[in-house]
């Protein structure tokens, strides 16, 4: 299986750097290879890897269950989701992606999705035969966090019979890439299958038509994967210059099914494991039976085992550190009563008999004027500081033109809302997200339906 190499950002959309690690560091003899046989240490970066090559994660089971089902088993007619049915809801026939090769397109949930643990209200649909479950979306959506039932260089433009279609009703979303044909290979038929997403979890891959044994297609050009992924980003010092940070895509799990059992009328049921971050209190997460290795970070408030999308946060927050104490020690004010990051300084000390002032205080004697001073005198500031800001607000509206102004007008958006680049490309236009300094950010292009 191969990476997606040579793809430009105008299509799938750029994270250079991936690197994978074994979900299951605990026992050594689950320790994955890659396929020149070297053991990877700790992550290996996309760089290293064979042209052709992608380092294998394996399954340790501990997210999800699944199983298969063939032609004979009556769950086949329950499983596939029949789109021309009119009681199901609404079809959309997605215009762009129905109409051109190696193109994505971003679609909002109804509902939230847990995928690994995670809720899920986004999701982006690719013509290749998956769809990306990622909040950033970069060059390769193919090598990590994905759901696909089929990944392979579909080109639906090749027919007008070709479209991606997808649904959704509240309780399931459902995308079928129907009568699609592989590139430069038409002729060996035309391919119908669906994801669909169950709003408790599950997840469906079913086969209506393969007319190709999924081994026999070509992975030269793109990927051919089948099964699910998640990853997480961290911002990782660099060994060449410890003071450089760069954004670095972890994949912690990987499930690949067996590819022998896609068939006609066919299918593969997922169903979601119990996962750490389920667990909202400190007790459910170190005493729940359905889970292990979790570890309770009373800063944020989150149970995890470290290993998930909020893994930047786990780190920057030391919870590593603070998830080795118990729940005794957070509510007796041990590890849990530490100062939070979001403080802006320490607790007031007490001070000791010995340091206590000389002359006493009576108590409400001298300390309520005091009080009632500082009172008003933050009232008055905030007063002014409000006025100002009004006055500010009235001026650079009735004077745009002047410079001062004019500038900030420019740079208010990207101070506090994502800038979107346009790109017209005839009926298809197009937008791409822009950094703050007007850089177009390394991502993939969304099309517009026309």
């Amino acid at each position: 299986m191969s990476l997606l190499h040579g793809q430009s950002p105008q299509t799938y959309g750029g994270l250079a750097h991936i690197q994978r690690i074994r979900r299951d560091q605990q026992d050594p003899s689950r320790r994955t290879q890659n396929r020149t046989g070297q053991e990877p240490s700790n992550g290996v970066s996309i760089d290293t890897l064979p042209d052709n090559m992608t380092q294998v994660v394996e399954d340790s089971k501990r997210y999800y269950s699944w199983c298969s089902f063939g032609p004979g088993d009556k769950q086949i007619e329950e499983l596939w989701v029949d789109l021309d049915s009119v009681h199901q809801g609404p079809v959309r026939v997605h215009g762009i992606l129905s109409n051109t090769h190696r193109q994505a397109s971003r679609v909002a949930l109804t509902f939230d999705f847990p995928f690994y643990g995670h809720q899920v209200r986004q999701i982006t649909i690719a013509t290749g035969g998956f769809i990306f479950t990622g909040e950033i979306t970069h060059r390769m959506l193919t090598a990590t966090q994905y759901i696909a039932p089929l990944m392979a260089n579909f080109d639906p433009s090749f027919s007008k019979n070709s479209t991606v279609r997808y649904l959704d009703n509240g309780d399931i979303f459902v995308v079928q890439w129907d009568k699609v044909r592989l590139k430069d290979r038409e002729s060996e038929g035309a391919f119908t299958f669906q994801a669909v997403l169950r709003r408790n979890g599950t997840i469906v891959f079913g086969y209506k038509d393969v007319p190709l044994p999924v081994e026999k297609i070509n992975s030269t050009e793109h990927p051919v994967k089948v099964g699910l992924s998640d990853a997480f980003m961290a911002l990782l010092s660099s060994p060449q210059s410890p003071d450089a940070r760069r954004r670095t895509i972890y994949e912690y799990h990987r499930v690949e099914i067996d590819t022998t059992k896609i068939v006609n009328s066919s299918a593969f049921e997922f169903s979601p494991l119990p996962t750490c971050l389920q667990h909202t209190t400190c007790e459910h997460c170190l005493q729940s039976n359905l889970t292990s290795g979790c570890g309770w970070c009373n800063t944020l408030q989150r149970c995890s085992d470290g290993i998930d999308r909020y893994r930047q946060e786990w780190l920057d927050y030391s919870c590593s550190e603070e998830a080795k104490g118990t729940c005794e020690d957070y509510a007796q004010g041990g590890l849990g009563s530490s100062i939070s990051p979001f403080s802006s300084s320490p607790p007031p000390a007490t001070l000791s008999p010995a340091a206590q002032p000389a002359s006493p205080v009576t108590e409400g004697e001298d300390e309520a004027p005091e009080h009632t001073a500082i009172i008003a005198g933050v009232v008055a500031a905030l007063v002014l500081l409000v006025f100002l800001t009004l006055l500010a607000v009235y001026y650079i509206n009735t004077h745009p033109t002047i410079a001062p102004p004019f500038y900030l007008m420019q740079r208010r958006t990207n101070n506090y809302w994502p800038s979107m680049k346009f790109r017209n490309q005839g009926c298809h236009s197009s937008y791409a997200e822009v950094e703050l300094g007007g850089y177009e950010k390394e991502g993939f292009i969304e099309a517009e339906q026309c």
